[in-house]
Protein backbone atom coordinates (compact mmCIF):
# COMPACT_ATOMS: atom_id res chain seq x y z
CA UNK A 1 0.00 0.00 0.00
CA UNK A 2 1.07 3.78 -0.53
CA UNK A 3 0.27 6.58 1.61
CA UNK A 4 1.02 10.31 2.33
CA UNK A 5 2.11 11.66 5.35
CA UNK A 6 1.31 14.96 5.93
CA UNK A 7 3.40 16.62 9.07
CA UNK A 8 4.77 19.57 9.92
CA UNK A 9 6.72 18.08 13.40
CA UNK A 10 9.96 16.65 11.93
CA UNK A 11 10.69 14.37 14.57
CA UNK A 12 6.95 12.79 14.66
CA UNK A 13 7.05 12.83 11.00
CA UNK A 14 10.04 10.26 10.88
CA UNK A 15 8.80 8.01 13.75
CA UNK A 16 5.37 7.69 11.20
CA UNK A 17 7.63 6.99 8.06
CA UNK A 18 9.45 4.87 9.82
CA UNK A 19 7.00 2.75 11.82
CA UNK A 20 4.76 2.71 8.07
CA UNK A 21 8.17 1.54 6.38
CA UNK A 22 8.99 -1.12 8.32
CA UNK A 23 5.65 -2.78 7.90
CA UNK A 24 6.10 -2.61 4.03
CA UNK A 25 4.23 0.79 3.12
CA UNK A 26 5.49 3.13 0.34
CA UNK A 27 5.68 6.93 2.01
CA UNK A 28 5.31 9.85 0.38
CA UNK A 29 5.55 12.65 2.98
CA UNK A 30 4.87 16.63 3.38
CA UNK A 31 6.03 19.29 5.88
CA UNK A 32 3.00 21.51 5.10
CA UNK A 33 -0.49 21.77 3.40
CA UNK A 34 0.49 23.08 0.16
CA UNK A 35 2.91 20.28 -0.29
CA UNK A 36 0.53 17.74 0.54
CA UNK A 37 -2.38 19.49 -1.72
CA UNK A 38 0.25 18.96 -4.66
CA UNK A 39 1.17 15.47 -3.55
CA UNK A 40 -2.63 14.23 -2.59
CA UNK A 41 -3.41 15.47 -6.03
CA UNK A 42 -0.64 14.06 -8.76
CA UNK A 43 -0.50 10.29 -6.62
CA UNK A 44 -2.93 7.82 -6.64
CA UNK A 45 -2.84 6.88 -2.18
CA UNK A 46 -4.16 4.20 -0.38
CA UNK A 47 -4.78 6.73 2.20
CA UNK A 48 -3.49 9.84 3.72
CA UNK A 49 -2.36 10.82 6.78
CA UNK A 50 -2.75 14.27 7.63
CA UNK A 51 -2.22 16.90 10.52
CA UNK A 52 -4.81 19.34 11.21
CA UNK A 53 -2.36 22.45 12.47
CA UNK A 54 -0.14 22.65 9.36
CA UNK A 55 1.94 25.84 8.36
CA UNK A 56 0.82 27.37 4.72
CA UNK A 57 -2.84 25.43 4.24
CA UNK A 58 -4.06 23.99 7.15
CA UNK A 59 -5.23 20.48 7.04
CA UNK A 60 -8.87 21.14 7.21
CA UNK A 61 -8.46 23.03 4.12
CA UNK A 62 -6.43 20.98 2.49
CA UNK A 63 -9.11 17.68 3.16
CA UNK A 64 -11.84 19.98 1.80
CA UNK A 65 -9.55 20.78 -1.40
CA UNK A 66 -9.01 17.15 -1.96
CA UNK A 67 -12.24 16.06 -1.81
CA UNK A 68 -14.21 19.32 -3.93
CA UNK A 69 -11.18 17.52 -6.67
CA UNK A 70 -12.98 14.53 -6.82
CA UNK A 71 -9.81 13.08 -5.07
CA UNK A 72 -11.35 9.46 -2.70
CA UNK A 73 -9.06 7.90 -0.58
CA UNK A 74 -9.53 7.77 3.21
CA UNK A 75 -8.04 10.72 5.02
CA UNK A 76 -6.87 9.67 8.98
CA UNK A 77 -6.57 13.20 10.66
CA UNK A 78 -3.96 13.52 13.60
CA UNK A 79 -4.98 16.62 16.39
CA UNK A 80 -3.46 17.73 19.39
CA UNK A 81 -6.44 20.00 20.09
CA UNK A 82 -9.14 18.62 22.93
CA UNK A 83 -12.11 20.28 21.64
CA UNK A 84 -14.73 17.84 20.52
CA UNK A 85 -16.09 20.91 17.71
CA UNK A 86 -12.37 20.16 15.93
CA UNK A 87 -13.02 16.51 15.59
CA UNK A 88 -16.30 17.23 14.32
CA UNK A 89 -15.13 19.72 12.25
CA UNK A 90 -12.25 17.54 10.36
CA UNK A 91 -14.59 15.26 9.97
CA UNK A 92 -16.99 16.72 8.41
CA UNK A 93 -14.45 18.11 5.67
CA UNK A 94 -13.87 14.64 4.97
CA UNK A 95 -11.77 12.82 6.99
CA UNK A 96 -12.99 9.45 7.62
CA UNK A 97 -10.89 9.16 11.35
CA UNK A 98 -8.79 10.79 13.81
CA UNK A 99 -6.30 10.60 15.96
CA UNK A 100 -5.92 12.71 19.11
CA UNK A 101 -1.97 13.61 20.06
CA UNK A 102 -0.31 12.13 22.46
CA UNK A 103 -0.82 9.00 20.90
CA UNK A 104 0.76 5.24 20.04
CA UNK A 105 2.42 5.03 17.07
CA UNK A 106 0.18 1.61 17.07
CA UNK A 107 -2.84 3.05 17.20
CA UNK A 108 -2.38 5.58 14.22
CA UNK A 109 -1.43 1.83 12.38
CA UNK A 110 -4.12 0.18 13.41
CA UNK A 111 -6.72 2.56 12.44
CA UNK A 112 -4.72 3.19 8.92
CA UNK A 113 -5.19 -0.52 8.01
CA UNK A 114 -8.60 -0.48 9.00
CA UNK A 115 -9.39 2.53 6.74
CA UNK A 116 -7.99 0.77 4.37
CA UNK A 117 -9.74 -2.42 4.47
CA UNK A 118 -12.99 -0.60 4.95
CA UNK A 119 -12.46 1.67 1.26
CA UNK A 120 -11.63 -1.63 -0.32
CA UNK A 121 -15.18 -3.04 1.14
CA UNK A 122 -13.28 -5.27 3.66
CA UNK A 123 -14.62 -5.67 7.16
CA UNK A 124 -12.29 -8.15 8.82
CA UNK A 125 -8.26 -8.13 8.51
CA UNK A 126 -8.74 -11.72 6.86
CA UNK A 127 -9.59 -11.72 3.36
CA UNK A 128 -11.25 -14.89 2.48
CA UNK A 129 -10.95 -16.27 -1.12
CA UNK A 130 -11.85 -20.26 -0.93
CA UNK A 131 -8.49 -21.99 -0.19
CA UNK A 132 -6.55 -18.88 -0.05
CA UNK A 133 -6.93 -16.23 3.01
CA UNK A 134 -4.84 -13.34 2.60
CA UNK A 135 -4.45 -11.71 7.16
CA UNK A 136 -3.57 -8.21 6.43
CA UNK A 137 -3.05 -7.80 9.87
CA UNK A 138 -0.64 -10.21 10.37
CA UNK A 139 0.68 -9.81 6.72
CA UNK A 140 1.06 -13.22 5.27
CA UNK A 141 -0.85 -15.29 3.39
CA UNK A 142 -2.04 -19.05 3.72
CA UNK A 143 -2.98 -21.44 0.90
CA UNK A 144 -4.87 -24.38 2.52
CA UNK A 145 -4.52 -22.88 5.57
CA UNK A 146 -0.47 -23.13 5.48
CA UNK A 147 1.65 -19.92 5.31
CA UNK A 148 3.33 -18.86 1.91
CA UNK A 149 6.54 -18.10 2.22
CA UNK A 150 6.31 -14.43 0.35
CA UNK A 151 8.43 -11.79 -0.34
CA UNK A 152 7.60 -8.50 0.93
CA UNK A 153 6.88 -6.98 -1.99
CA UNK A 154 5.21 -10.15 -3.05
CA UNK A 155 3.04 -10.09 -0.15
CA UNK A 156 1.67 -6.46 -0.96
CA UNK A 157 1.16 -6.78 -4.93
CA UNK A 158 -1.10 -10.01 -3.86
CA UNK A 159 -2.86 -7.55 -1.06
CA UNK A 160 -3.46 -5.46 -3.08
CA UNK A 161 -4.74 -7.29 -6.21
CA UNK A 162 -7.12 -9.06 -4.06
CA UNK A 163 -8.63 -5.67 -2.68
CA UNK A 164 -9.67 -5.25 -6.09
CA UNK A 165 -10.70 -8.62 -6.65
CA UNK A 166 -12.21 -8.79 -10.49
CA UNK A 167 -11.07 -5.46 -11.13
CA UNK A 168 -8.09 -5.26 -13.98
CA UNK A 169 -4.91 -3.81 -12.07
CA UNK A 170 -2.33 -2.03 -14.59
CA UNK A 171 1.28 -2.57 -14.23
CA UNK A 172 1.36 1.06 -13.39
CA UNK A 173 -1.16 1.23 -10.89
CA UNK A 174 0.88 -1.57 -9.39
CA UNK A 175 4.38 0.24 -9.38
CA UNK A 176 2.70 3.41 -8.16
CA UNK A 177 0.95 1.66 -4.89
CA UNK A 178 4.27 -0.34 -4.24
CA UNK A 179 7.05 2.29 -4.15
CA UNK A 180 7.41 5.23 -3.54
CA UNK A 181 7.19 8.07 -6.10
CA UNK A 182 10.92 8.10 -6.89
CA UNK A 183 10.95 4.72 -7.70
CA UNK A 184 12.09 3.94 -12.05
CA UNK A 185 8.66 3.58 -13.32
CA UNK A 186 9.69 1.61 -15.97
CA UNK A 187 10.97 -1.42 -14.23
CA UNK A 188 9.28 -4.72 -14.96
CA UNK A 189 9.78 -5.66 -11.39
CA UNK A 190 6.25 -6.35 -11.21
CA UNK A 191 6.26 -8.81 -14.02
CA UNK A 192 8.84 -10.79 -12.13
CA UNK A 193 6.71 -10.49 -8.76
CA UNK A 194 3.46 -11.60 -10.69
CA UNK A 195 5.18 -14.81 -11.95
CA UNK A 196 6.43 -15.87 -8.55
CA UNK A 197 2.82 -15.34 -7.32
CA UNK A 198 1.05 -17.56 -9.52
CA UNK A 199 3.41 -20.36 -8.76
CA UNK A 200 3.92 -19.68 -4.91
CA UNK A 201 -0.56 -19.56 -4.85
CA UNK A 202 -1.59 -21.86 -7.50
CA UNK A 203 1.48 -24.58 -7.74
CA UNK A 204 -0.80 -27.09 -9.36
CA UNK A 205 -1.67 -24.15 -12.04
CA UNK A 206 -5.20 -24.81 -11.68
CA UNK A 207 -6.80 -22.27 -9.59
CA UNK A 208 -5.03 -19.46 -12.51
CA UNK A 209 -6.05 -16.68 -9.90
CA UNK A 210 -4.57 -14.14 -11.49
CA UNK A 211 -5.09 -13.53 -15.29
CA UNK A 212 -3.05 -10.93 -17.64
CA UNK A 213 -5.23 -8.91 -19.97
CA UNK A 214 -2.47 -7.71 -22.80
CA UNK A 215 -2.21 -4.39 -22.66
CA UNK A 216 -4.36 -3.70 -19.77
CA UNK A 217 -2.32 -5.31 -17.01
CA UNK A 218 -3.77 -8.31 -14.27
CA UNK A 219 -6.81 -9.20 -12.75
CA UNK A 220 -7.21 -11.26 -9.11
CA UNK A 221 -10.01 -13.64 -9.23
CA UNK A 222 -10.64 -16.40 -6.78
CA UNK A 223 -14.33 -18.08 -6.25
CA UNK A 224 -14.71 -18.85 -2.67
CA UNK A 225 -15.90 -22.11 -3.73
CA UNK A 226 -12.25 -23.29 -5.37
CA UNK A 227 -10.21 -25.11 -3.34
Amino acid sequence: MRILIVEDEQLLLEQLRRQFEQADYACDCAADGAEGLFLGQENPYDLAIVDLGLPKLDGISLIKQWRSEGRKFPVLILTARDRWQDKVEGLESGADDYVAKPFQIEEVMARANALIRRSAGFASPQLEFGCLTIDTGAKRALLNKQALELTAYEYNALEFMAMRSGQVVSKTDLTEHLYDQDFDRDSNVIEVFIARLRKKIDPSNTLKPISTLRGRGYRFELSETQH
